[in-house]
């Protein structure tokens, strides 16, 4: 019998694993994890900035990502939601030397045919069925569904409850936010949502959104 989510694996493969962003994200990927394996594998949230330091929250410590260097046994995961900031952080967690983990929650539904990109995580809930190539550091948020031929570019976010029918391609750097539905592209022609674009919590996506453009509204419509 094929498992709900072949992509999950039972033992991590490392010891230590950095959740870069202390916020309500990050605090929701600690529960991922501990949902993968248990209390066993140590955690330990990391931040940029001197500001965000604080006591350990739920019992996860919180250290400053300058004071961090290669690790054999550590992994790091990005925690943060915006494709631009989550970019930015990526650039100093590789600056200083860490490789990265994926993510994938044990009761996410995906197939064999799914890709799943270096730093990606799929939280619980999400149903991915086949041909399906998600890049670097995407972010797919609770009970997301993702139909056939669906291509995310790296670094983009579907929030929660987000569902992309089948054949589209979403750009890197794509913000969607919650409760948004995207149509069905057709064979010659996938959806396509540009790089860099934003679409509204709520939205319902039916035709192409440019590179860099902000739409909102059912039918989606250009706001920027």
């Amino acid at each position: 019998m094929v498992p709900p989510n072949p992509h999950f694996r039972p033992e991590p493969g490392f010891g230590l694993l950095y959740i870069l962003g202390a916020g309500g994200f990050g605090r929701e990927v600690a529960w991922l994890v501990e949902q993968c394996w248990g209390e066993a594998l140590e955690k330990v949230f990391l931040v940029d900035k001197d500001e965000f330091l604080c006591p350990p929250i739920g019992g996860v410590p919180v250290r400053r990502l300058a004071d961090v260097r290669s690790q054999r046994d550590a992994r790091y995961i990005v925690a943060v939601g915006d494709p631009a900031h989550r970019r930015r952080a990526v650039a100093l967690c590789e600056g200083a030397g860490l490789a990265p983990a994926t993510l994938s929650h044990p009761r996410a539904e995906m197939s064999r045919q799914v890709v799943l990109g270096a730093g990606s995580i799929v939280c619980a809930g999400v149903i991915a069925t086949v041909d399906i190539e998600l890049g670097a550091h995407v972010h797919v948020n609770l009970d997301c569904t993702i139909g056939h031929d669906v291509r995310i570019g790296e670094f983009s976010t579907l929030s929660p409850g987000v569902h992309v029918s089948g054949r589209v391609h979403i750009g890197p750097d794509v913000f969607i936010g919650t409760g948004v539905n995207i149509i069905n592209g057709s064979s010659g022609e996938p959806l396509v949502i540009g790089a860099g674009a934003v679409v509204a919590a709520g939205a319902c996506v039916t035709r192409e959104v440019e590179p860099g453009a902000m739409v909102a509204g059912v039918p989606a419509v250009r706001k920027r």
